[in-house]
């Protein structure tokens, strides 16, 4: 997923920097951003040994990202809005800071479509959030048009559990 990143390039939650090897060589620079300042530390050791671009962490919230309107060509974030408290509002942001004809890449785990799996991650999702803080039933689907973004690809992963995305910000 990440070879399709280009441009300029944001992170949304890139935590301790496992995918900042992975990035293609031709891409113009890449902003992490992360809510946790302890995860950056991890990350700004790997950034220091890597890229030929340039690579800028920031301690940031996704709801509320501190950059202009359209500033990135693509936006990654990998299993990233299972924890991010007000997942429509950080998408929001996503889109806003998306260039029109931008793209942003999705790498998401998601409530089940099928029922008794649903019901079943419905269940345990209290267990999840107290023990690694992530919700395991998020409607990411739908959370994605509540903010206004268009899917232009996808590929199931783990039947409907676990997708990747590609989407528009389709101003």
């Amino acid at each position: 997923m990440l070879n399709l990143a280009s441009g300029k390039v944001l992170e949304a939650g890139v935590g301790t920097g496992a995918n900042l090897a992975s990035y293609p060589d031709s891409i113009q620079s890449l902003t992490g951003v992360d809510f946790s300042s302890e995860m950056l530390k991890y990350a700004k050791q790997k950034a220091s040994r890597l890229a030929p671009y340039n690579i800028e962490l920031i301690e940031a919230d996704i709801q509320e990202l501190p950059f202009p309107d359209h500033t990135f060509d693509t936006i990654v974030s990998t299993c990233v809005f299972c924890s991010v408290p007000d997942p429509v509002q950080g998408l929001k942001e996503l889109r806003r800071v998306c260039k029109p004809d931008g793209q942003i890449l999705m790498l998401e785990h998601m409530r089940s479509e099928n029922p008794m799996a649903g019901v079943v991650m419905d269940v345990l999702n209290p267990i999840t959030v107290r023990m690694w803080g992530a919700n395991i039933n998020r409607e990411t689907m739908e959370n994605i048009k509540a903010a206004g973004l268009s899917v232009v690809g996808e590929k199931r992963l783990m039947s409907s559990i676990m997708r990747r995305l590609v989407l528009s910000p389709d101003k």
